[in-house]
């Protein structure tokens, strides 16, 4: 049975920040809303090739990238710009704040694990009002490899001094909690994005159908 952690660490994109206001600037640009879903699925999935390659995928590079292929070569540099920088704009989900402030009144730190660089981890941070609870913030532009690969897992446990056993990371995707779980860490999944976690996944040891009762349930483990 897992212990309670010494820190949580969440992940950012689709857990703590909302995505869909992306949609309004792909719809700016001309192109429809419905896109955004296949092009952030074709953004993490080239990043995620380029982790199993051995090489870097930098967030703004590979999101650029995937945004021109998705809309068939037809958008200027100008408006894949506009696009890729609403990330730094993005808000919160309602139960995100709720769920950090539970945790870090518990005594125990609160972390991201994500992707983008820390400056502008941070920025979608203040942005959406939870730089308050965030106390370290670790990414893959420093760890060398995007999640679920079990190298960023290590590197956040190096990183912040401890057993990886001791971490938690809350996630609302099944193949990032089971990232954590092989590398060693804890898992916490909510329910908000895919419903059911699916068969194929290592079980978190916390799930719950928001964040703030996944919170509850760490925090009396």
């Amino acid at each position: 049975m897992a212990n309670r952690p010494s820190v949580v660490l969440f992940d950012v994109l689709e857990t703590l920040i909302d995505l869909d206001p992306l949609a309004a600037r792909l719809e700016e640009v001309g192109q429809p809303a419905s896109i955004l879903e296949p092009w952030f699925l074709r953004f993490q999935r080239d990043a995620m090739a380029l982790t199993l390659a051995g090489d870097k995928a930098p967030f703004e590079a590979v999101a650029q990238e995937s945004l021109r292929t998705e809309t068939k070569q037809t958008l200027s540099e100008q408006d894949i710009e506009y696009v890729v920088e609403g990330f730094s704009t993005l808000p919160a989900f309602d139960d995100a704040a709720p769920a950090l402030k539970k945790i870090s009144e518990a005594g125990v730190a609160v972390g991201c694990l994500t992707v983008d660089t820390p400056e502008k981890t941070r920025s979608f941070l203040e942005g959406a009002g939870l730089d308050g609870f965030v106390d370290h913030i670790i990414t893959a532009q420093d760890a060398g490899v995007w999640k679920p690969h079990p190298d960023i897992y290590h590197f956040a446990a190096k990183h912040l001094g401890m057993p990886i056993e001791r971490l938690a990371l809350v996630a609302v995707h099944a193949w990032d909690c089971h990232g954590a779980k092989r590398a060693g860490a804890q898992a916490a999944w909510c329910s908000r994005l895919e419903h059911e976690p699916g068969d194929v996944f290592l079980g978190a040891d916390v799930t719950g159908n928001s964040l703030v009762e996944v919170a509850d349930k760490l925090m009396s483990l």
